[in-house]
């Protein structure tokens, strides 16, 4: 009797172990990689108005232009029929731009209407946003005339988050950021920001997918570090697939998806057509 109650307890424990091995397979991807995009925002209104500048309220977060919606609506669209896994989570900057841009990508990834190999299920896209994928603070990325006199940058997180539909965001989630890094950061503390972030909420999230919103400088340093080879030139929009092996034993090393393209870059679709 000992002996038969301790072979279905075995069994029930192998059986129980097979079945979470099988969600985490189902919920993470079929192919044994976690999968993590790096993209820069969309078009932004004071490259193509300078002087809105000058009359903003908050000249140091523009919003995006329309084409600017748009290319990010298309790159939606692009990222979702060039893979074949879901995208379970997005991390975006809090800068309006980002979140815009953000908004736009997750309406393509949840077009009911796209033709795709797989099913994004809108209900279980979750969002956050994440100080530490935040532009670079210090005068190399913000002229004097548009950085906040005190040194502050503020957001109203309630706010923006309302731009994203009921449900998505996720107020679980505890940022790696608490709040904005410091005012004038070095090229190399920015860079390890960005790099450690992506290491960090992969390694809080290994088998999920997951989709960073962030400026040109996180998609450029986090592309250097994996590829070993900088890049001069990022467009709106551009983004980056990063790749891993997960398995049970081990945790592989993070590396450029390059079949996108020769050097490893999405390129967005262009505005016109």
């Amino acid at each position: 009797m000992v002996f038969l109650i301790a072979c279905n307890i075995l069994y029930l424990h192998h059986a129980m172990k097979q079945q979470e091995t099988e969600q985490m397979k189902s919920k993470s991807n079929m192919d044994g990689h976690q999968h993590v995009f790096m993209m820069r925002h969309g078009d932004r209104i004071d490259k193509f108005e300078p002087q809105w500048v000058s009359t903003a309220a908050r000249p140091w977060d523009p919003p995006l232009i329309q084409g600017g919606m748009f290319r990010a609506f298309r790159t939606g669209q692009m990222i979702r029929s060039q893979i074949h896994f879901p995208i379970h989570r997005v991390f975006v900057s809090p800068f309006l731009r980002c979140i815009q841009t953000a908004s736009e990508v997750i309406a393509a990834l949840s077009d009911p209407d796209a033709n795709s190999s797989d099913s994004f299920d809108k209900p279980k896209l979750k969002v956050s946003i994440e100080f530490g994928l935040s532009e670079m603070l210090n005068s190399i990325a913000f002229k004097p005339e548009v950085a906040p006199k005190d040194g502050k940058f503020d957001f109203k997180i309630s706010e923006l988050e309302a731009m994203f539909p009921d449900g998505m965001v996720d107020h679980n989630v505890d940022p790696v950021y608490k709040e904005m890094p410091q005012w004038e950061e070095t090229l190399e503390s920015c860079n390890n920001r960005y790099v450690n972030l992506v290491k960090t909420l992969a390694d809080k999230y290994p088998c999920e997918n997951l989709l960073l919103v962030t400026h040109r400088e996180g998609v450029s340093f986090t592309y250097a570090t994996f590829y070993k080879e900088a890049t001069h030139r990022l467009d709106f929009c551009a983004c980056v697939e990063l790749q891993r092996q997960i398995s049970s034993s081990e945790v592989g090393d993070f590396e450029v998806v390059t079949s996108h393209g020769q050097d490893g870059i999405m390129y967005p679709p262009s505005n016109s057509g």
